[in-house]
């Protein structure tokens, strides 16, 4: 019975995040030809080498006959023949012969390689590293040779060639599995730990005003009184909007010129000029938590509430006839039997606050200079805006692991005891 529960959350959750772990082992970038796809041993874009080949291997010919300067000729003529050897060798790793000849063919007849087996050839490391230091080593040299020679006609050939023997090199793809080296990079990187100082110091300051406040909320429209329906039913509104309409909403609010709580706040000597909201890290970090504190409390106060009125009114009559007070009714009676409810909503809020993006993404974009940056926003950049899988996925995989330790304490230090007795024996 559990097996289906445990399958959904593989699927869900624990097979996403390997999936990130994995490409958090390699310098995995798609802007990067060479590095936009997850390769452990090295390997050769038989595609673009075998397309650059046919006119490499022709255009050396050709150079070699058009040099003014026996060195230069025999420069040419000793780069052609490495180049030949490097070819042949490549040819008679076992089973490239035969697939190299399939890849000339489907590009000879003007046919797309779609298949990535048949695209991609894994090659030795030794000869790969050696094969793109001879690619360099003979485009330097060919570079040289094209500013030093007096034929402008020479020049401009040797020139080519030099390029294509970079286009070669680039059909040569190395290893890009790096291990732990992200890791190492990123939890020595100043601006992830900004970044995640910048996430607690939001998570912690709108979870707690919206405990508090969500609590009082609560225990106001949990009393009987004339329109509490209603009462109810507007409290839900900011909550009901979309966050990033929200977001854009208290943009223009924020807005130092035409806001109209900018206006206020500094009207009220709160802020000294109604420009700062927006503009200084300090009122960004104010502004997010603000928004988040307005729209989100509802939900805290609807989950509280619903905690609320769980508890029997025959405890507050016992307590009234005991002789307690309010004040004490609230901290011997309500507090001990609405745990459970603040703990549900606590660890929701904390998880959601934690990953927070769109709130801060649509209303600062981290800004102004990263002070309002989280970490889930950086993981975005990097990972999307960047092109940066590798590193992109580093940072999931941290707020992963930062999730989860923040579910453990949830569950450790405030809601052991909610288990306390109820194990089978």
């Amino acid at each position: 019975m559990v097996a289906p529960a445990l399958i959904l959350v593989i699927l869900v959750t624990l097979w996403p995040v390997a999936q990130s772990f994995y490409n958090s082992l390699f310098d995995y970038r798609l802007n990067d030809p060479s590095r936009s796809e997850r390769f452990l041993s090295s390997n050769m874009d038989l595609e673009r080498y075998a397309n650059d080949y046919f006119y490499l291997s022709r255009d050396l010919e050709a150079l070699e006959g058009q040099a003014p300067d026996p060195d230069d000729a025999a420069a040419v003529a000793e780069i052609s023949q490495e180049f030949e050897a490097y070819h042949a060798e490549l040819l008679e790793m076992d089973g490239l012969a035969e697939q190299y000849e399939e890849v000339e063919g489907m590009i000879a007849s003007f046919t797309a390689i779609a298949d990535r087996e048949l695209k991609y050839a894994s090659v030795e490391n030794d000869w790969a590293e050696g094969f793109k230091a001879f690619l360099d080593d003979a485009s330097e040299q060919l570079t040289t040779i094209s500013q030093n020679t007096e034929s402008e006609e020479f020049s401009v050939t040797a020139g080519n060639v030099a390029g294509s023997l970079d286009s070669v090199n680039t059909a040569v793809i190395e290893s890009n599995f790096i291990g732990f080296d992200n890791y190492q990079r990123y939890l020595t990187d100043s601006r992830m730990w900004q970044s995640m100082w910048n996430t607690l110091l939001f998570t912690i300051t709108s979870v707690f005003a919206e405990l508090v406040l969500g609590l009082m909320i609560a225990l106001l429209i949990n009393r009987a009184f004339v329109g509490r329906g209603i009462v109810r039913a507007s409290v839900l509104i900011p909550w009901a909007i979309p966050t990033a309409v929200a977001a854009m909403m208290w943009g223009f609010l924020y807005d130092g010129q035409t806001g109209i709580v900018a206006h206020y706040f500094e009207q009220f000597g709160l802020i000294d000029d109604a420009s700062v909201l927006l503009s200084t890290g300090a009122g960004g970090m104010f502004s997010v938590i603000f928004a988040d504190v307005w729209k989100t409390t509802p939900y805290m106060a609807l989950l509280l509430l619903a905690g609320l009125q769980t508890i029997p009114g025959s405890l507050y009559e016992a307590a009234e006839v005991d002789g307690a007070g309010k004040w004490q009714q609230f901290w011997k009676v309500t507090l001990p039997l609405l745990k459970s409810a603040i703990l549900v909503a606590l660890l929701f809020r904390t998880l959601d606050a934690f990953r927070v993006f769109d709130l801060i993404f649509v209303l600062t974009g981290g800004g102004p200079a990263n002070a309002t940056e989280s970490i889930s926003i950086y993981a975005y950049i990097t990972l999307f805006s960047q092109s940066n899988f590798g590193a992109g996925s580093v940072l999931s995989v941290i707020v992963f692991i930062s999730v989860a330790i923040i579910s453990t304490l949830f569950i450790k230090f405030i809601g052991s005891d909610l288990f306390a007795g109820k194990t089978g024996r």
